[in-house]
């Protein structure tokens, strides 16, 4: 992260890729001057194709302060418009000066998501061992995730209000407290109802870290600095699951149930500690203007704004098809998939699990740094991998008998690029909405995935009592992929073509700076 601008991986983006600044980012005010004294062009937040900064608000090239960017400059869109460029590579004015303390902040910020992913995905090396304490069948097994999704999903849009009023350090605090109080007593946790009522506080306090963490890295950090760091939050979120599958599947197997989710629960603990001592919202040097006064309209104004934005829309219906056949099988169903259906050891299917999260990690560098250089790749990357998706679920399902396991290993490979594909979801919401309003984008484009998971994992759980056959209950996934593809397929160049007219309306503004 110390790298010099133009680096290897300096323009990559959040797992998905981004040729905006991010949120939190301040846009300039009509009439304001920049450091070097030029005043800033008038049009506000909407003169940017993300909302920010318009072109006029950057240094260009050349050092002129204020001079209009030409196409492919760095830190221009590049000469494809809206499908081009790479985003930043140059210092914004006014951007936070980044750092050592910047990164131990955010670090710190990070880790609470990283804790929050490993309770998320504990059930998916627990559910067996969860059917034999509750004595509970499949669907009342997939409940548990359900609920939790259910949760999830209900409050990204809250969830986005209250990082844009509270702040990130109040409501990671809040979302600690929950999601410890929910391991915590799902260790201890005797009945099915209980069990039941810990995982969805665990749910509620998941749901306020990864929008939480998005705003502490644009609040620490130079905008050209922003989408590799939202890449990097995201991979070590997704360590979090190989702590599930590697260290937490073992601890359960050797120590037992109370043992294994009571000790998870003290790392909460430590972080809850840590967040209240050392964490900031934002430097003391770079704090963001007062927030807006609010009236009774404002949250029905704010997600219907986002939500009239077709960028938005295709963000969502991204996120929602490309995100539940890896998380479905990670969070719940892939270990008894593999065990009972396809006949492997559970360490067997442990080491699978944990190939869907290494190939998901090294999918997402591969997958940032394409977008980041190419915008037009955001559409095919997502495409393609839902067809390789589908294809690979076909093929497994159909195979006669029991799959060998060079396939089971290349479906493990296809649906860790789920993940990432799922990211480009943002990259399209982002560019459609002005800063004060990425936040409640963001959580309708996060809704998106966690509300299809949740549905599959009922399907998947229903169909198995009903069929007692895995290939009948994961045929499901094909359901939800075909009604997602044609969504985005409608939305697509409706939402291409929104942005590269606000691309114009940049340039327009970029060259029309006042004397």
């Amino acid at each position: 992260m110390s790298a010099p601008a133009g680096a290897p991986g300096e323009g990559a983006a959040p797992l998905g890729g981004s040729s905006g600044p991010l949120r939190g980012e301040r846009p300039g005010a009509p009439g304001e001057r920049d450091p070097g004294g030029t005043p800033r062009p008038s049009g506000g937040s909407d003169a940017h194709p993300s909302g920010g900064r318009g072109s006029a608000g950057r240094t260009p090239a050349d050092g002129a302060p204020g001079a209009p960017e030409k196409p492919g400059a760095p830190g221009g869109s590049g000469a494809n418009g809206a499908e081009g460029g790479s985003g930043y590579g140059l210092r914004l004015p006014g951007d936070p000066p980044g750092g050592p303390r910047a990164v131990a902040v955010w670090g710190l910020g990070v880790a609470v998501y990283f804790i929050a992913v490993t309770y998320r995905t504990s059930l998916g090396v627990a559910g067996l061992d969860a059917a034999d304490r509750f004595e509970i069948n499949a669907s009342a097994l997939s409940t548990f995730s359900i609920l939790q999704l259910l949760v999830y999903a209900g409050m990204q849009i809250p969830v986005g209000l209250l990082v844009d009023r509270w702040g990130t350090k109040k409501v990671l605090t809040l979302g600690i407290l929950l999601y410890t109080v929910g391991q915590f007593g799902f260790a201890f946790s005797e009945s099915y109802a209980a069990a039941l009522t810990c995982r969805a506080l665990l749910g509620m306090g998941d749901a306020m870290t990864f929008i939480s963490v998005l705003r502490l890295g644009t609040r620490w950090f130079p905008a050209r600095r922003g989408p590799l760091i939202a890449q990097i939050a995201a991979l070590i979120g997704m360590a979090g699951n190989l702590v599930t599958t590697l260290l937490l599947a073992r601890l359960l197997h050797g120590f037992g149930w109370t043992p294994t989710f009571a000790g998870s629960a003290l790392a909460g603990v430590l972080i809850l500690a840590l967040v209240l001592c050392f964490l900031r919202d934002h430097p003391r040097e770079c704090a963001p203007p007062p927030a807006p006064v609010t009236g009774r309209g404002y949250v029905r104004r704010q997600i219907g704004d986002a939500w009239r934005e077709p960028g938005t829309r295709l963000g969502m219906w991204v996120h929602f098809t490309t995100q539940f056949p890896g998380m479905v099988f990670l969070i719940l169903w892939g270990m008894p998939f593999l065990v009972e259906a396809q006949g492997q050891t559970r360490e067997r299917a442990g080491e699978m699990l944990t190939l869907v999260v290494l190939a998901n990690m090294a999918i997402g560098l591969v997958f940032g740094q394409i977008i980041a250089r190419h915008h037009r790749a955001r559409a095919p990357i997502v495409l393609g991998t839902v067809s390789l998706t589908a294809v690979a679920w076909a093929v497994v399902l159909c195979w006669p008998g029991q799959a060998p396991t060079a396939l089971l290993l290349t479906l493990c490979v296809v649906l860790g690029a789920c993940g990432p594909a799922s990211m480009v979801g943002f990259d399209f919401a982002r560019p459609a909405n002005p800063p004060e309003r990425q936040g409640t984008a963001s959580g309708i484009v996060n809704m998106g995935g966690f509300t299809a998971s949740m549905t599959t994992l009922l399907a998947i759980g229903v169909l198995l009592d009903l069929t007692d056959s895995y290939r009948i209950a994961f045929a499901s996934l094909f359901v939800l992929q075909g009604a997602g593809l044609s969504q985005i397929l409608r939305l697509r160049s409706r939402a291409q073509r929104r942005e590269r007219e606000r691309v114009v309306a940049s340039r327009v503004e970029a060259v029309h700076v006042p004397a």
